[in-house]
């Protein structure tokens, strides 16, 4: 790359960078950080471990 171009792809990266992290600041704000904070603190990888399906009962039969 020719340095004219090393230039605009640094400028391009700089402003994506500026770019990700407003809208971060954005999204947090209007979550209130909540969906971050379960993520972070893994509670949607544990949820499925806390009741949902539990698979079919286990049901004990008498002989006659």
């Amino acid at each position: 790359m020719t340095e004219p171009e090393k230039t605009v792809a640094q400028q391009t990266e700089d402003r994506l960078e500026s770019l990700a992290e407003t809208v971060r600041e954005k999204f947090n704000k209007v979550t209130k950080g909540t969906y971050r904070d379960r993520v972070v603190e893994g509670r949607f990888a544990e949820q499925g471990d806390k009741g949902g399906d539990k698979g079919p009962a286990k049901i004990e039969r008498q002989q006659d």
